[in-house]
């Protein structure tokens, strides 16, 4: 038992050592998010040494005991591969028996800057609410219980989880982490706003609940030791070695099962009856020819392709939480709305860079203006039928949540027209600035193809800006002419009749360049 553990912590440092001598880039990398975090962890471990002696200290060490635990156990659901080392898979071959191969791993586990991160943060929760020698001491045994628990809790959902994480759906699961990383970003600065208005103690109810559910429960029984209560504490402690067990069983129970079963996969392949599911009726529903097919294409792009979907995920998300979130703290307004608009329309930017070197495939079914300007179109409808709903209804939700309803149809216009101006503007450097999107690792511009990226993105922007420029100034107009209420349901024809005009345009402008540059396109998309 000590030899394996040995022998995998030292396997875990040598790959860690290893991995760093691949690059410089690596090792900078490596080095900086290390200085980051535990700079960050330490301001943490800081905050909370200060808040000693407060009335609520507790109620803050317990919910971020708990947060700590609730983002070990989510980690390995949407960042997969962010602990290859420990991966199990890799282990299933070797003549090693699972229960002792649990203990060697949970060490191994230990190591990193993900542990030392947590350990300081939780040494500051317990000693923000250890008062007195007995807490103390207990606070070195509740220290151990808490990491632990969170380590085996994140090797238990990784275990259980590999085969969902190493498949193509476990790498779409990771797409999913831009939302939430958004939605929590957001949740967390609505409640500190709420909490700096209204003080530590709206956390209350919530401590109680925590300091009965591990790891939380182990920084609990320090704050009952330190008044006293050792029955309580004990308890307390009881329950996260209980959690302890039951994780440490669990994961010991998936790994047997993953190095004793045969692979799912395997047992569908061996199995003659076993069919292609027949194809989606999307195509049904799409206009017939080729903009219909060019729309299926860039549809199922969207929903297969990683980084596409990760890149729709990111934009629904932000076009959403901003307008939104900004309503509920009293601080939005209702022009934010666009902002869905706006965030949708850059997915018209680079639209054959997700093709990658398979654009051939398209330039050789294009021989003429016509042809291009059919498969602009068709990936222009494409967005729109995603784009143009989402929009509307993010600007009626933003519209209901502020109580302004007579400023719907000129928000609802104004939209519309900054939608149509940026798929125009996207369409147009889409042929004149394309780059390539890598399909490994997490770039997503190749190399030396940067600044390509910003002109398209950033440059486009600008010009899709100046493009809306009459809507946006009509709409001025309106609001401060003494009698633009009663003209202020014109700006939605106007923004909707305004946005399909540009669009079309646009389109005709790109395709004759997109017909012209097809090699150089290809040439350009395909660096990745």
């Amino acid at each position: 038992m000590t030899g394996l553990t040995s022998t995998v912590v030292r396997l875990k440092l040598s790959l860690l050592r290893n991995g760093l001598r691949q690059s410089g880039g690596r090792r900078a990398a490596f080095v900086a998010s290390a200085v980051v975090a535990l700079l960050f962890a330490a301001l943490q471990l800081l905050g909370l040494l200060a808040l000693r002696g407060h009335a609520h200290a507790d109620a803050v060490a317990l919910l971020g005991t708990a947060v700590l635990g609730l983002g070990w156990a989510v980690m390995p659901l949407f960042f997969p591969s962010g602990d290859e080392t420990l991966d199990p898979t890799r282990l299933v071959m070797l003549p090693l028996r699972p229960r002792p191969l649990v203990g060697a791993l949970l060490a191994a586990s230990l190591v990193g800057i993900g542990p030392l991160f947590t350990l300081l943060l939780l040494a500051g929760c317990v000693l923000s609410v250890a008062h007195g020698a007995a807490a103390y001491v207990t606070g070195v045994v509740a220290l151990a219980l808490a990491l632990l628990v969170c380590v085996a809790l994140a090797r238990a959902v990784a275990t259980a989880n590999v085969r969902l994480l190493t498949s193509r759906k476990g790498r779409d699961l990771a797409v999913l982490s831009g939302l939430v990383i958004a939605v929590g970003a957001q949740l967390v600065n609505f409640g500190a706003q709420r909490l700096g208005s209204a003080g530590l103690g709206q956390l209350a109810p919530v401590a109680d609940v925590l300091r009965w559910l591990p790891p939380a429960s182990a920084v609990g029984a320090v704050h009952s030791v330190s008044e006293g209560s050792y029955g309580t504490a004990t308890a307390q402690l009881l329950l996260s070695v209980a959690a302890l067990a039951l994780l440490v069983g669990g994961w010991a129970g998936s790994l047997t099962r993953l190095m004793t079963y045969p692979d799912g996969s395997t047992v569908q392949a061996a199995d003659p009856g076993t069919r292609e599911r027949p194809s989606s009726g999307l195509g049904r529903l799409l206009p017939t020819g080729r903009t219909g097919t060019v729309m299926e294409r860039s549809l199922r792009y969207i929903w297969r392709d990683p980084k596409t979907k990760a890149a729709w995920v990111t934009s629904l998300a932000i076009g959403l939480i901003v307008p939104v979130f900004n309503a509920l703290q009293g601080t939005g307004s209702i022009y934010f709305a666009c902002f869905a608009a706006g965030m949708l329309g850059i997915q018209m930017y680079n639209q054959f860079g997700q093709d990658t070197s398979a654009f051939w495939l398209v330039a050789t079914a294009i021989s003429s203006p016509r042809d291009a300007y059919a498969e602009l179109r068709g990936r222009a409808l494409a967005l729109l039928v995603i784009t143009l709903p989402y929009a509307t209804l993010v600007t009626v939700l933003t519209t209901a949540m502020l109580g302004d309803w007579a400023r719907l149809p000129e928000v609802l216009g104004l939209s519309f027209a900054l939608l149509g101006a940026m798929l125009a503007t996207g369409a147009w450097t889409s042929a004149r600035f394309p780059y390539s999107i890598p399909q490994e690792g997490h770039k997503n511009v190749a190399p030396g193809q940067a600044g390509l990226a910003w002109i398209s993105i950033f440059g486009g922007m600008v010009a899709a800006a100046l493009v809306c420029a009459p809507v946006i100034a009509l709409t001025i107009w309106v609001n401060v002419s003494a009698d633009g209420d009663a003209w202020t349901w014109l700006l939605l024809p106007v923004g909707a009749v305004y946005g399909a005009v540009v669009t079309g345009t646009g389109l005709r402008l790109a395709a004759p360049r997109t017909a012209r540059y097809l090699p150089e396109i290809l040439t350009a998309v395909s660096k990745g």
